[in-house]
C-alpha cells in the first residue's frame, strides 16, 4: 500500500498547461508530423486549423505542434488573438521570433536583412496608425524597407511578407510555422488576409504554414472571409477523450508514481469528467489529494467529486460567467432552459419565445457572447454554449 502525498500528484488543471500525459492526440500528432515531412520533401500542404469547444486541450495541442515543429529546426512564432486588436503587431513579432531562429543559419546575411527590413516595414505600418500609447518599436537594427509590405492594405501587405519570409525558411532548407490560438477573434480584414497569404504560399509550395485553433464557428468565419477557405485548410476536430485515452491520462502519471486505480475509480472519473480533457485533470487532481492510500476507489472519487466541482464552479465556469452582463446572464439561462444539462444547441428563435422578447431585441446580447467567446452560433438559428456543461452550471446555480 502506498500512502498519497499531495506534493507529487502529476495532475494539472490549467488553462493550456500541458498534461502530464498528453493522452488521445496521437492522430493528430502523426498528421502534423507528415505535413511537416512534405513541406521538407518540397510537397505542397495545407495550413491547419484545430476546432473545439473550451476544455478540449486546442492550446495544449497548438503547442505541441509547435515543439514539434522547432524540433525540426523550423523556425515558430506564436500568437493569441484578440478581438479588439490588429493582427499587425502580435503577427510582427511573432514572425521576427521565427526568422530570428533562422537567421544564423542563412548563409547570406544581406538578404536576411532585406527581408528584417520588410518586416520593419510592416510592423512600423501599424504603429504610424495607432494611438501613441500603442505604438509599438520592433527590436529590428535595419531601416525599414520602402514598396514592400509597407502599403497600408493588410492583405496586400502580408502576401509579400511571408511570401519573402518563406524565401528565406527555403535558404536554409527548413520552414515557418505560425501559430494562432484564439483565431476566432482575428479581425475580419486580418482573416482575408490570413486567408490569401496562405492561398499564395500554397500556390508556390512555399515552406511557410499557418496553424490555428479556435471555437467550433472557426471554419464558418473563414468561410465568410474566402469562400476558398474550405479547400485551403485542414481541418481537425478535437473533442473529447475516448473511454481508453482518458483512462491512459489518469494511469500513466500515476504508475509513474507507483499510485493505482480500482476500476470501479476510474468508471466514475470517466462520468465525472465526461472524457473532457479539463475536467480529467481537475477531477484527477483533487481525487488525488482526497485519497488515503493506493488504490485509490470509487469511495475516494464520490468524496473528492463536491471539491472538484466546487473549484470548477469558480473558476472554469464561474469566472466566463462573472463577464456575462445581466441581460446576457438571462440569455445564457434560457439557453440552459432549454438545452437542459447536456447543453445541446437550441434554437435563437426558442430563446425569444422563452423569454417573451422578440429576435431582433435579443440580438446585442447574443452577439456579445458570441464576442466573449460563451456562445457560438452552431449553424444558422442555433446558438450553443462553447464551454461543455455550462448548461448543467447554469442549472443548478439560480441567476
Amino acid at each position: 500500500m502506498v500512502d498519497m502525498d499531495p506534493v507529487r500528484n502529476p495532475y494539472a488543471p490549467g488553462a493550456g498547461q500541458r498534461p502530464p500525459e498528453l493522452a488521445g492526440r496521437d492522430t493528430e500528432l502523426a498528421a502534423f508530423d507528415v505535413v511537416l515531412e512534405r513541406i521538407a520533401h518540397g510537397r505542397p500542404e495545407r495550413s491547419l486549423v484545430l476546432t473545439g469547444l473550451r476544455g478540449v486541450g486546442k492550446t495544449v495541442l497548438l503547442n505541441q505542434l509547435r515543439s514539434q515543429a522547432i524540433s525540426r529546426g523550423w523556425g515558430t512564432g506564436k500568437i493569441e488573438a484578440r478581438p479588439d486588436q490588429s493582427l499587425r503587431r502580435p503577427l510582427s513579432a511573432a514572425l521576427h521570433m521565427a526568422l530570428r531562429e533562422l537567421g544564423p543559419r542563412h548563409r547570406d546575411q544581406e538578404s536576411m536583412e532585406q527581408v528584417l527590413g520588410v518586416l520593419k516595414a510592416f510592423a512600423l505600418r501599424q504603429s504610424a496608425e495607432a494611438k501613441v500609447r500603442d505604438r509599438w518599436q520592433p527590436g529590428i537594427d535595419v531601416p525599414p524597407a520602402t514598396g514592400r509590405a509597407d502599403s497600408g492594405d493588410m492583405e496586400i501587405d502580408l502576401v509579400e511578407l511571408l511570401t519573402d519570409a518563406a524565401g528565406v525558411a527555403a535558404d536554409v532548407g527548413s520552414g515557418i510555422a505560425l501559430f494562432i490560438d484564439e483565431m476566432q477573434d482575428v479581425q475580419a480584414d486580418d482573416v482575408s488576409a490570413i486567408c490569401a497569404a496562405c492561398h499564395e504560399l500554397s500556390q508556390q509550395g512555399a515552406p511557410l504554414i499557418v496553424v490555428g485553433a479556435g471555437l467550433p464557428h472557426l471554419p464558418a468565419v473563414l468561410s465568410a472571409s474566402k469562400s476558398y477557405s474550405e479547400r485551403l485548410f485542414r481541418y481537425l476536430r478535437i473533442d473529447r477523450l475516448d473511454r481508453a485515452a482518458a483512462d491512459r491520462a489518469l494511469l500513466a502519471p500515476a504508475e509513474r508514481e507507483d499510485v493505482e486505480f480500482e476500476p470501479a475509480a476510474l468508471d466514475a472519473l470517466y462520468a465525472a469528467a465526461d472524457g473532457y480533457p479539463y475536467f480529467v485533470q481537475a477531477y484527477g487532481k483533487v481525487t488525488w489529494d482526497v485519497a488515503a492510500s493506493s488504490p485509490i476507489t470509487a469511495d475516494d472519487v464520490a468524496m473528492a467529486a463536491p471539491a472538484a466541482e466546487a473549484e470548477l464552479a469558480v473558476g472554469f465556469f464561474g469566472s466566463r460567467y462573472d463577464r456575462a452582463t445581466p441581460a446576457e446572464r438571462e440569455y445564457m439561462h434560457a439557453m440552459a432552459d432549454l438545452g437542459g444539462p447536456a447543453g445541446a444547441a437550441v434554437g435563437t428563435a426558442e430563446v425569444a419565445v422563452s423569454l417573451g422578447r422578440k429576435p431582433a431585441s435579443l440580438s446585442p446580447a447574443r452577439d456579445s457572447l458570441i464576442k466573449k467567446g460563451l456562445v457560438y452560433s452552431a449553424e444558422r438559428g442555433q446558438i450553443a454554449f462553447t464551454v461543455p456543461h455550462f448548461g448543467r452550471y447554469l442549472l443548478s446555480h439560480a441567476d
